[in-house]
């Protein structure tokens, strides 16, 4: 096991290193150009959408669910463990310059999470069920040709295997010792009661799951940001200091404090970074997926509806969670991952903090099963066909309760390692049918402009 450990750490020191951390930044930065700043621009339009897109119209009825279940069940994917534990992760070993690179990382890929979904509804095509189904193997083979087939073979291999990581394990493993930690909950007991919940959702496919998305999601991310924005109203005195030491720290490295090992730039681009796109996905090439299966004739519209995930995910939920730690001023403590942010919410919040963050990331957690379970399907049917769901659906489920109670820090860095390995094949197919999403999007405008208001 220490020698599979040390393997996997080596793998995740090449492929989380200078050229990947460019790749990622530099696409979002060249899909922002190309797109002259739309995403951030367009950032009102595309909450209008995603309020408008609650229930589909009748002749946009293309797809399984409305455009707003497709960004929850996107949404429910992303917000997981990443917004409590990763953040928190992030400060701890890059220090508060992290979160910066974390919102950088944010407003850069808005525009790869909209290009994503472009693509994923352009490139779409109707399975032998009549269902739906789209992301990057699906734009790879449809949208650069067959001669490119091998590349979105890549992708689903490393998606089917990486959501039994990020999406499976991870989740179960933080909410597990989270439980244990606040309730006294063994860890087998939490894995099992998961194994259970989840069983029952994903009998129903995409449609429950995009219906019990679209009704938590809003829910607990509501709550969390209120109970954040409670604690920082509490911390109000220390919140310029706060921004003062992200700013700072984002440039220039900061020393060693209390349990806190000090830590360089580096630390700070590479933690916040990695943090910021195991958070939100941007560049992953998961969320569309999901979006694929959005009821919508309109690639640019789901774009934009698309583009949200990211900005919620980071910029909302992350900072929030992020100013917490940092203005409760025990980011020095020595403690890490989720431990740490129950620490910031109990330290303002007595009695109550500990327990909130406990069953916020508890239900977070098991959205994101849900979420990835669908990504997983779509990728084990894109390289099997539809007979191999099933089998995929029952070895998802029974991997939870084993997920519950293996070593975390294993965990977490296997599930970086296939984050980036699934970047690869899609970052390159976005690169290579950029020209599309541009042409798509200038065409799309230039008709609204035309049509007047």
């Amino acid at each position: 096991m220490e020698t599979i450990g040390q393997f996997v750490k080596d793998v995740n020191g090449l492929v989380w290193g200078p050229p990947m951390l460019v790749l990622i930044l530099g696409v979002g930065l060249f899909l922002s150009l190309g797109l002259r700043l739309m995403p951030v621009l367009k950032l009102g339009a595309g909450f209008k959408l995603m309020w408008s897109g609650r229930t589909a119209a009748g002749a946009e009825s293309e797809g399984e669910i409305p455009p707003f279940q497709a960004l929850m069940t996107a949404l429910s994917a992303t917000v997981g463990t990443g917004n409590i534990a990763g953040v928190a992760t992030a400060v701890f070993l890059g220090g508060p310059g992290a979160l910066f690179w974390m919102w950088l990382t944010a407003l850069v890929g808005m525009a790869t999470k909209y290009s994503e979904a472009v693509l994923a509804v352009r490139f779409r095509e109707v399975d032998e069920r009549g269902a739906h189904v789209g992301g990057p193997m699906y734009y790879i083979r449809n949208g650069l040709g067959r001669k490119w087939t091998w590349l979105g073979v890549l992708f689903a291999i490393f998606a089917a295997i990486a959501g039994f990581g990020i999406g499976n394990t991870v989740q179960a493993n933080s909410v597990a010792d989270v439980m244990q930690t606040s309730f006294g909950l063994p860890h087998w007991v939490t894995g099992l009661i998961l194994m259970v919940l989840v069983g029952m959702v994903l009998i129903g496919g995409i449609r429950r799951i995009g219906h019990v998305a679209s009704t938590l999601v809003p829910l607990m991310a509501v709550s969390y940001l209120i109970a954040g924005l409670v604690v920082l109203a509490i911390n109000a005195a220390d919140i310029p200091a706060a921004f003062a030491l992200v700013l700072g720290h984002a440039f220039s490295p900061i020393a060693a404090e209390g349990g806190f090992a000090g830590a360089a730039v580096w630390a700070a681009i590479r933690f916040g970074v990695a943090r910021g796109i195991f958070s939100n996905e941007a560049g992953l090439g998961s969320a569309p997926i999901a979006h694929a299966a959005a009821q919508t004739r309109n690639p640019v519209n789901q774009g934009m509806v698309a583009m949200l995930g990211t900005f919620i995910d980071t910029i909302i939920i992350c900072t929030i969670t992020g100013l917490v730690i940092i203005t409760s001023g025990i980011w020095t403590s020595g403690e890490s991952g989720a431990a740490l942010t129950s620490m910031a919410f109990e330290g303002a919040l007595p009695g109550v903090g500990n327990y909130l963050v406990a069953i916020t990331l508890a239900v977070f957690a098991f959205t994101t099963i849900l979420g990835w379970s669908f990504y997983g399907e779509r990728s084990v049917e894109f390289l099997f066909g539809v007979r191999a769901i099933m089998p995929y659906r029952v070895a998802w489920i029974l991997a939870i309760p084993v997920g519950a109670t293996v070593n975390l820090g294993f965990v977490w860095l296997l599930a970086d390692t296939l984050n980036a390995m699934m970047a690869l094949p899609n970052l390159i197919a976005l690169l290579l049918l950029s020209p599309v999403v541009f042409k798509l999007t200038r065409e799309h405008f230039e008709k609204e402009k035309a049509m007047g208001p």
